[in-house]
């Protein structure tokens, strides 16, 4: 089903951290998946070096908290507000996809200070960010997130499907199949558009370098592969209706034989794979290489908001996926960590108007409109969606048919150095 979609979000409001950098502080690797405990609660920054590294799929940084915040200290510290008592104090772990990191700061923050005036207890979250297939590969190897927020619901799948710390059903526990939010695929070029990208085709011409993350490891990466394959298939049947309801006629076997060649044209233009959307992002940005960068919304709207327009423009194609990142707490972890009940009302808060105008000032689509202000649904023009099941049944058909070693449609055209 064709989808007209309308993003509500400004260019005008400010976005938290700097571009390209990590504006957190780490407190370990993936083998330290746990906060350390530090006396002064929610003072944390201080007694911890700052990174700036961008790569790696399983650092814990800390979010912002509240408690560092002259209006909710002092009572604290008198103990008024807690009979006295020192407060108690939850620890979560969010594991989360590359380029969620500037909204999760402050959503974080915001949660944080929701959950100390409610609750009269401190929440300490951590978050780990990198592509959404190293993810999800790293709590099921025994990353300790209580919270997973990845790209997509394959790669929460597999947790489920691999150890015993997800349900299968995840997705019914929350509205819109566990999705909060929306984004989408969109084109990034450098100012003046130089070499005239207007859509998927341009992107196969010779002499276009294009640059896209590797799909068998970001999340980002599939949906800016899977869009590129729908698009080849419509161009191709003129709609995607007899797609999956006619697979095996000979106009959609023809179809997907010429689709398989767009991608492989396509791939022969990307000289370099990067594991992770934000890293394909520095690519290019920061060393300057392709001329066009296949990623999601957000992270086109943050580049033009952090560089200017006069660096780089945002180019809509005539078609482009529906992407819906969703979320899970891992009740395994939250139930041994005893953070149940703070998880889930994490991730219930990203539902509340709150948690829907920080996603929307961070440039993805939040599912509740009347949340965000009459003035921030402007700054997005309409875009022309197909969904995932227009083009496969689920992502474990994705991945069978797509992504899967060797067999798949990706290992089958692709060769690296455009061989």
């Amino acid at each position: 089903m064709l989808l007209s979609h309308r993003s509500i979000v400004s260019l005008s409001m400010p976005i938290a951290g700097s571009w390209g950098r990590s504006s957190a502080c780490f407190l370990g690797s993936a083998g330290l998946v746990r906060w350390a405990r530090i006396a002064a609660v929610g003072l944390l920054a201080p007694f911890l070096g700052c990174s700036t590294e961008d790569e790696g799929a399983s650092r814990i940084s800390s979010g912002s908290n509240p408690v560092a915040n002259a209006g909710n200290a002092p009572a604290l510290a008198s103990g008024e507000s807690n009979g006295g008592k020192a407060p108690v104090v939850r620890q979560l772990t969010n594991v989360s996809y590359d380029p969620t990191r500037e909204l999760y700061a402050e959503f974080n923050e915001a949660f944080a200070r929701h959950w100390l005036e409610s609750r009269k207890e401190v929440v300490e979250i951590a978050q780990s960010h990198g592509g959404s297939g190293k993810q999800s590969r790293a709590v099921i190897e025994g990353l300790d997130a209580d919270i997973v927020s990845l790209a997509l619901s394959g790669d929460i799948d597999a947790i489920a499907e691999k150890t015993d710390a997800i349900p299968t059903d995840w997705q019914n526990r929350l509205p819109n199949n566990s999705s909060p939010y929306t984004s989408t695929i969109v084109f990034l070029v450098r100012k003046g558009n130089p070499k005239n990208i207007r859509d998927w085709d341009d992107l196969v011409r010779d002499g276009v370098e294009v640059i896209t993350p590797n799909p068998k490891t970001g999340g980002g990466a599939r949906w800016n592969y899977l869009a590129a394959w729908g698009y080849a298939l419509n161009r191709e049947l003129g709609d995607l209706k007899s797609v999956r309801q006619d697979q095996t006629s000979d106009k959609v076997v023809a179809a997907v034989e010429s689709a398989k060649k767009f991608i492989g044209q396509l791939y022969k233009n990307v000289p370099i794979l990067d594991t992770s959307a934000r890293a394909a992002t520095n690519t290019f940005l920061q060393r300057s290489i392709g001329d066009v960068l296949i990623t999601w919304e957000n992270e086109a709207f943050l580049a033009m908001r952090e560089l200017g327009s006069d660096q780089v423009e945002m180019i809509i194609p005539s078609l482009s996926i529906l992407a819906e990142p969703p979320v899970a707490v891992v009740d395994r972890n939250a139930k041994q960590h005893g953070t149940e009940e703070v998880a889930k009302a994490y991730l219930d808060y990203l539902y509340t108007d709150v948690g829907q105008r920080i996603v929307a000032k961070h440039f993805y689509r939040p599912r509740n409109r009347d949340a965000v202000a009459p003035e921030d649904l402007k700054s997005f023009a309409d875009v022309r969606l197909f969904e995932l099941t227009d083009v496969v049944s689920n992502w474990k058909e994705a991945h069978d048919v797509h992504f899967k070693e060797r067999t798949g449609v990706f290992d089958q055209v692709y060769s690296p150095n455009g061989q």
